[in-house]
């Protein structure tokens, strides 16, 4: 345990930031099973649909800092191909 304060405040603050990028790197993958199940299930209505809540929340989580710009430009751009294909 450290014996400086501001390196027990550093602790507890990555304690509390390291919850909350759990909890939203959760949310997003789970955003990206729903699409996955949505185009595995043949609907296009219903995929453009999960597939614009899917891309709102990935840009959520870019904005947060919990997964880089080029990963989910990348995932975007191949989950908008299968769904156009469909």
């Amino acid at each position: 345990m450290a014996n400086i304060k501001s390196a027990e405040k550093r602790i507890k603050q990555t304690k509390v930031r390291t919850e909350r990028n759990k909890a939203r790197t959760s949310r997003f993958r789970s955003f990206l099973r729903k699409l996955e199940e949505a185009i595995t299930a043949g609907d296009k209505s219903i995929a453009q649909t999960v597939f614009s809540e899917t891309m709102s929340e990935l840009h959520r989580a870019v904005k947060f800092g919990v997964i880089k710009k080029g990963t989910v430009n990348r995932k975007l751009s191949r989950m908008n191909t299968r769904v156009k294909a469909m």
